[in-house]
Formats: structure tokens, C-alpha cells, sequence
């Protein structure tokens, strides 16, 4: 019989909304874990015939659970193996008791190491099952060792129908930390109203487990979900200078994070202490081979020892580059790393690709790959056509959008920030245009566009600027659409509003071929690079992809069972997502952190990524046909491609895009309207009155959210993390701060008469410090590097999909689609 090719969102969402109650079967074999031996039918009477079934339990070693138990714990732990109580396992009946309606009882036995192989450690007991029991639909697991397991699979081997398959997957907690059984139930998705009657108050009862109940501070082992404000992200009890406003709230709106229950600050009672390592669900950790590659050890690493090594190197904080060549003998020369007792190739073990050791002394030496970009061209980032190119098709193609009207003028009130108008006039585009289309023209023919930074910095300016080592303009970037369907740069306007006593100062840069005006305009460029970069790094990557995805995760734990279909479809799209974050407010986005210390906005990064959550983020546009559409960069067109017409059609993150999107659509009760209710009016408290929120009321709903969320946490989240390094390791292609004001500005005789001299020198000052450029370097090198066990989307099929050979199907052809687009 011939399969129509259909999506997986709708057909789980069909699956969703069934028509009838469908039989439950007994569950399926993973192709890649054998069954051992199982023993044979007992020949007793009918009301006594009982199975003989094999319980084979994979347990996945660690290396770090290992070396953490080592000592008396590790002693009793062995004992038990030897003894053959390693873990207590009870099989549960799907079904109640057709005679009292209550549960059936548990059948229980420990199981006992039985050896290796390569999958992990097998633990074995036996089972006899009565023929009454009924259908297996669940396990609880007690472990009875000192330290926490990481079980693999559980498969009972001996019914009639074949083996059972239990994924677990799951970190299970000593019993000594905490008595509460395991359960695990079997790959059979079921939604709540169809859950087997003996199922449903497990169900229920795991559910709230992993909400816990909002009490006291959240330990390592724990896998409770639970909401919090940004509060934890200064540190005012070390000093007060790290004190930060709190994310959260009328004040500062933004999404919320997961809880940890921390005391709360001496000097601050808003604010959270912090502390060595921030607590997530213990199913939200690293694999271990992730671990090693990208890991708080690895971050800490650059941070806690790279950093003040090359403090000592680099005695002056503020010290820039004194010219270009410098910067090449990063890639060439590298820097000198001092020995110190005791971290001997330390760094070199951890970050074996940057740190080498040279020479007979046996120095480490920080030396940098060259990026790719840079490799090919070595002065690709001063062309104005790949300045243009990168808004389209670099590491922020998120920001640039058609100019709809004339004249471009501000929405901020004039009273505070000065006349809203922008200094760019008709007659400067149209020169620079060189007479091939009128301005009017232009913009009827969707041939002009614009990078818009003015209203959300231009607030930020005056604060910015009473920093050490800082500026900051409001800025507009605008481009032209040529004849051969490229971007071509035609003026940058920079606003300064009025402050300390002085008028508003705008002006209008434009490209030129005048020996001054040519190094104003790359000047320009680099303060307006560093403002794309900010709004990357802030907004593109961390806000909209990080930071709003979590209360998608918290949610989903919350309120849909692991039963749920929609659960195992979004399960695999949040993998390692809260240890992430919690990296990133531990040492990137926090007071002081990478992100404050070599960001143009400096201390107000946070506060500004609040500002920008507030105004610009709406979950509708974070589809890519809405975000394209709302940026004027495509209009709908049923007869185009993916029903939209590019604005653009050299665009190749929406080309590319575009692709995915539609292979993820194609791809994609109680708890459901719970779990949406949850990430709108919690997750996302400060805008849970917007009336752009989806309503979840018919299938095409649920199909749109569930592939928004996804694309968010892959294609776009690709897009804005992985180019990282091959864009910004040669920072003047993407300068994270500009130090120095336009010499244009209210300059001195002295001033301008130096920039004359050596305007490449003013450029270079411009740049980061030695120090921040290297520093961001080289976290730019571990957040882009992909792990050796990463997961790609339609890699791997979920276990439940196997069986059904719909969603195999619609699963096999979305892999199709995704090879199709690698080329």
C-alpha cells in the first residue's frame, strides 16, 4: 500500500484528536540493544500459568561518576553488586483489577550485575509474570547504591508478543538522597485520555514530582522544574559594583529561567547569592563527551585561568593593537603564555586546538586558527560589498529590513533624545545612487534598506558613555538594492543625543575614495559592527534563541507527561539547552562577565537585552515566513516557492531557510492546553496580555507552535551560533566594542590634527583591547565548536515512531528533505 507523504507535526496532532481509543500493544526492540536469552512458558494450570520473563537493565558508566565516588560509598556500593541488590525493579500492570478497580499489585525482584558490553553495565533479574498481569506499561526503578545511575534501557525479554523496551535515559538517584521510586514507563505514546487506567495516577504523580512545590534550594540530583526572575546575575555581596537591576518584572520584562532556590543576597534582597556551579534538572546536563568539549570546566578555563595569563602578558587592560600586523601574529605567532607551578599544560589539555607548546622550553603558546573567511581573503572585512553581503548572509542576517517610508525618523520622544528626523537626506541618496532610480522610486521597487539601531541604543548612549574603555551612537545603516540583485552600502548616520550640556550630534558618513573621508567611513563601519555584533550576540543568539526557550523547556516538563507524542517530538530540540544557559549566566551574560567586559554596552548589556525583549519580541514573528514578512524581506505568494516571494532573492538565509522551515512544518487534551497556558502566562509572564499569543484551539495551531519552537532551537539557533568564529575570530570583521568616539565629534585641534597624521591609528584604538579581543576569541572558538556527539536534526528516530508505520514514514521522508538541503 502506498504511503501519501505527510507531516509528523500533523499527524501527531491527528494522533492528538483520535477518533477512537486504540489498542495498546506491548512495545518494540531498539535495533541497536539485542535481547538475551528468555526462559519458556510455565506448563502450571490456567490460574496459576505464569511467563518467565529476563529483565536486562543498561547502565551507562562515567568516567566523572566514577572518580566522584571513589572511597568509603564506592565499598558499600560494591557490596551490594556482590550481594545482588544493586536495583530494585517492579513491573506495572497497564491495567487496573477488573475485580476490586484498584492497581494491580507490583511484581518486584533485584536485579544483579551480570557484566559489560558495549552499550554499558548489564544488571539481570527474572520475573515470573502471571498470564493475568496483563500488558507491562511501566517500571519503577529504587537504586539502591550511594551514587546516582545512568540507565540506559530496561528490556523485558519472554512475552508472546517479543520484548519490551523501557528507554529511560534518565539519571536515577541514590534512595539515600532521595526514598521516591523511578518510574520509567514503555515506549508506547499515549495522551492523557487514553492512558491505560493503570497508568494514570503515575502519570500524574511524575508530573508533579517534577514540579516540586516552589520550596527551599534545589539540590545537584533533583529534576525539578520550576520558574525564577533573572536575579542571580550580579553580585553585589562580592561588590556592590556587580549589582544588577532584576529581569523580570514591570520594570525589566523578560522571560523567566528555571529556579534554583538560592538564599538571597546580604546587600541585595532581590538579588540571589551566587555560587560555584548553578543548580538545572539533572536530565538537562551534558553528555560526558559534550562535557569535555564545551563544559563550565572549559569556560572556566578561558575565563579563570587563560584570561589573567594573559593579564600578566598583556599588563594594560586598555592596551590596542599598535598595528595590523599584530593582529595577523595572533593566527601566526600567537601569544606567549607564562609558566606557572602547578598549571603546566593544564590549559593545553582543555583547549588543545588553541594552546600549543613550542619550542624546547616547552612554553605554551595561545595561537589561534585562522577563520575561514579570513583565510580566503585576507582584507575581506574592509570591502564595503562583504560589509553588505554579511547583513544577508553573515552571523546576523536577523536585523535588515525594506525601508517603507521617507523620511526615517525616530519614535523616541524629542524632549529627551532631540529632533527625531534623521540627518540622511533625499539628495545624499540620490547621489549616491548615481541617478539610476529616484529615492521614490527606490522605494516603490523595494530596492531600499536599512540596519535600524537608532531607537534602541540611542536611550543607552548617556549611561554608556560614563563607562571607562566605551561609546556608543544610535545608528542607521542604509543599502541599495543593484541591478545584480547585491547589497551596495550608501551612507551610516551615528546620533548622539543631548547630554552634559550639549545639543543632539548626528552625521552622515558615506563611502568615499578622499583620503579622509575614506578612513571616517571605515570608522563608521566599526561603530556600526560593533552594534550589529551587540544585537547578535544579545538579541539574535542568546534572547531569541537561548533565553526564550527555556520556559518552552520548564513547560514541557511540567505539564506533558513523557508519554505525551508532543513531548517525545520536542524533547530532542531542548538537549543541553538549561546547562547552557546556566553556563552563560554563570560566567558570560553575568556582572563583569565576557559579555560586559568586551561589549559596547558594557554593564547594561542585560538591561538592554530587556528593553529589546520588551519592544521587539512577539512569539508569532519568530516563525521565519512572519520574521521575513515583518521585516519587508518577503511578501506571501501562493505561486512562489514555500509560498513567499524573497524581496531579496540573493538571500541565503532565508533561501536556505525556507527549506528547512518547510521540511520541519511538513515534519510536525488536558496537558497540551496546560503546557501552552504555562509558557504564555509564567514562562513569559511580562507579555502574557499580548494579543499577537496563538490561540492553541484547533490542530493548524498546535502544527504552527510546535514548528516555531522548533525552528528556534535549529535553524535559527545554527544560523546565529555556529558561524561564531569563522565571522568574528578576525574581530575587525565583527568588532564586539567600539572604545572611541568619531573624530568628527566636538574634536579638539590636537585631536583632529593626530587623525589626520594616522587615521589607521585611530582605528586601531577604536578596536578592541588586546585583552578583550583575545578574550572574546577565544569563547568564541568553544561556544561555535560543534560537539562529537551532536545531534542532528532527523538523525535519530524516537523509539515510540518505529512501530508506527505512518510517522516512520513522514519521519524517513523529512530525513529526505534535510539531505536535500545539505546538498
Amino acid at each position: 500500500m502506498m504511503l501519501k507523504p505527510q507531516c509528523l507535526a500533523s499527524i501527531l496532532v491527528k494522533v492528538c484528536i483520535p477518533a477512537k481509543p486504540q489498542k495498546s500493544s506491548t512495545g518494540f526492540l531498539l535495533g541497536n540493544i539485542k535481547a538475551v536469552a528468555s526462559t519458556s512458558t510455565s506448563t502450571a494450570k490456567a490460574p496459576e500459568k505464569s511467563i518467565g520473563v529476563k529483565a536486562i537493565v543498561i547502565v551507562k558508566p562515567t568516567v566523572r561518576g566514577f572518580l566522584s565516588n571513589l572511597g568509603l560509598e564506592r565499598g558499600l556500593d560494591d557490596i551490594q553488586d556482590l550481594l545482588g541488590k544493586t536495583l530494585l525493579l517492579e513491573l506495572v500492570s497497564a491495567e487496573l483489577d477488573p475485580k476490586t478497580g484498584l492497581e494491580k499489585d507490583t511484581i518486584q525482584a533485584f536485579a544483579h550485575k551480570a557484566g559489560r558490553r558495549d552499550e554499558g553495565v548489564i544488571y539481570e533479574t527474572d520475573f515470573e509474570v502471571p498470564i493475568g498481569f496483563g500488558e507491562v506499561g511501566a517500571v519503577l526503578v529504587e537504586n539502591e547504591h550511594h551514587r546516582e545511575m545512568f540507565l540506559q534501557d530496561i528490556i523485558l525479554d519472554g512475552f508472546p508478543d517479543g520484548p519490551v523496551n523501557v528507554t529511560c535515559r534518565s539519571w536515577v538517584h541514590s534512595k539515600f538522597d532521595n526514598p521516591e521510586k523511578r518510574v520509567f514507563f514503555t515506549t508506547k505514546s499515549y495522551l492523557p485520555p487514553q492512558t491505560p487506567s493503570g497508568l494514570r495516577r503515575l502519570r500524574e504523580e511524575d508530573l508533579k514530582n517534577l514540579r516540586g512545590n516552589g520550596q527551599g534550594e534545589r539540590k545537584s540530583f533533583e529534576r525539578i522544574y520550576d520558574y525564577d526572575v533573572y536575579n542571580d546575575i550580579g553580585d553585589p555581596d562580592h561588590n556592590l559594583k556587580l549589582q544588577r537591576p532584576v529581569l523580570g518584572g514591570e520594570e525589566h520584562p523578560y522571560p523567566r529561567r528555571c529556579r534554583t532556590g538560592r538564599p538571597r543576597c546580604v546587600t541585595d534582597s532581590l538579588s540571589e547569592t551566587r555560587c560555584s556551579r548553578f543548580y538545572f534538572p539533572r536530565d538537562e546536563c551534558f553528555s560526558e563527551i559534550k562535557a569535555l568539549t564545551f563544559s563550565a570546566k572549559t569556560v572556566y578555563s578561558v575565563l579563570r585561568v587563560l584570561v589573567p595569563s594573559l593579564g600578566t602578558v598583556m599588563r594594560d587592560e586598555d592596551l590596542g593593537f599598535p598595528y595590523f600586523t599584530a593582529i595577523d601574529a595572533l593566527f601566526t605567532e600567537g601569544v606567549r603564555l607564562p609558566s606557572e607551578e602547578g598549571q603546566k599544560g593544564f590549559l593545553r589539555a582543555i583547549m588543545p586546538r588553541l594552546v600549543k607548546t613550542i619550542g624546547e622550553t616547552g612554553g605554551d603558546v595561545l595561537r589561534f586558527e585562522t577563520p575561514e573567511t579570513m583565510s580566503r581573503d585576507k582584507f575581506f572585512w574592509f570591502r564595503d560589498e562583504e560589509f553588505a553581503r554579511q547583513t544577508l548572509a553573515g552571523l546576523n542576517p536577523y536585523s535588515i529590513q525594506l525601508v517603507k517610508e521617507w523620511p526615517l525618523k525616530s519614535k523616541l520622544d524629542p524632549e529627551i533624545y532631540g529632533p527625531q528626523e534623521s540627518a540622511i537626506t533625499r539628495e545624499m541618496i540620490e547621489e549616491e545612487i548615481g541617478g539610476v532610480v529616484t529615492l521614490d522610486k527606490a522605494i516603490k521597487e523595494k530596492k531600499l534598506f536599512i540596519l535600524d539601531y537608532h531607537d534602541l541604543l540611542l536611550p543607552f548612549v548617556s549611561k554608556v558613555r560614563q563607562l571607562e574603555g566605551t561609546t556608543l551612537y544610535g545608528s542607521r545603516t542604509l543599502f541599495f538594492l543593484t541591478k545584480d540583485g547585491t547589497l551596495r552600502p550608501l551612507a551610516i548616520e551615528l546620533t548622539r543625543p543631548p547630554m552634559d550640556g550639549k545639543p543632539q550630534w548626528k552625521q552622515v558618513f558615506r563611502p568615499s575614495w578622499h583620503s579622509t573621508h575614506v578612513w571616517l567611513w571605515r570608522l563608521a563601519k566599526t561603530h556600526v559592527l560593533a552594534h550589529d555584533s551587540g544585537f547578535h550576540q544579545l538579541v539574535s543568539h542568546w534572547l531569541r534563541t537561548h533565553c526564550v526557550t527555556e520556559p518552552y523547556v520548564i513547560a514541557t516538563n511540567r505539564q506533558l507527561s513523557v508519554m505525551h507524542p508532543i513531548y517525545r517530538l520536542l524533547h530532542p530540540h531542548f538537549r543541553y539547552t538549561m546547562e547552557i544557559n546556566a553556563l552563560a549566566r554563570e560566567a558570560l551574560i553575568n556582572a563583569d562577565g565576557t559579555i560586559e567586559s568586551s561589549f559596547t554596552p558594557g554593564k547594561y548589556s542585560m538591561e538592554l537585552c530587556s528593553v529589546a525583549y520588551d519592544l521587539l519580541w512577539r512569539f508569532d514573528h519568530q516563525a521565519l515566513p512572519a520574521d521575513l514578512i515583518s521585516r519587508g524581506m518577503a511578501v506571501e505568494d501562493p505561486t512562489a516557492p514555500h509560498g513567499l516571494k524573497l524581496t531579496i532573492e540573493d538571500y541565503p538565509f532565508a533561501n536556505d531557510g525556507l527549506i528547512l522551515w518547510d521540511a520541519i512544518k511538513q515534519w510536525a487534551d488536558q496537558e497540551l492546553q496546560a503546557w501552552w497556558t504555562e509558557i504564555r502566562t509564567v514562562g513569559h509572564a511580562d507579555k502574557k496580555d499580548e494579543p499577537w499569543w496563538p490561540a492553541l484551539k484547533t490542530p493548524q495551531d498546535l502544527i504552527d507552535i510546535l514548528t516555531t519552537i522548533t525552528w528556534v532551537t535549529s535553524g535559527h539557533h545554527a544560523a546565529a551560533n555556529f558561524g561564531q568564529y569563522a565571522y568574528g575570530g578576525y574581530f575587525p570583521n565583527r568588532p564586539t566594542i567600539a572604545r572611541t568616539n568619531m573624530p568628527t565629534e566636538d574634536p579638539t585641534e590636537e585631536e583632529w590634527e593626530k587623525f589626520m597624521k594616522k587615521p589607521e591609528h585611530a582605528l586601531l584604538q577604536c578596536f578592541p583591547s588586546q585583552l578583550q579581543a583575545t578574550r572574546v576569541m577565544a569563547v568564541l572558538d568553544i561556544l561555535s565548536n560543534h560537539s562529537p556527539d551532536e545531534e542532528y536534526l532527523g538523525e535519530e528516530m524516537e523509539p515510540s515512531w518505529a512501530k508506527d508505520p505512518v510517522i516512520k514514514a513522514a519521519f524517513e521522508l523529512f530525513q529526505g528533505r534535510l539531505k536535500e538541503l545539505e546538498g
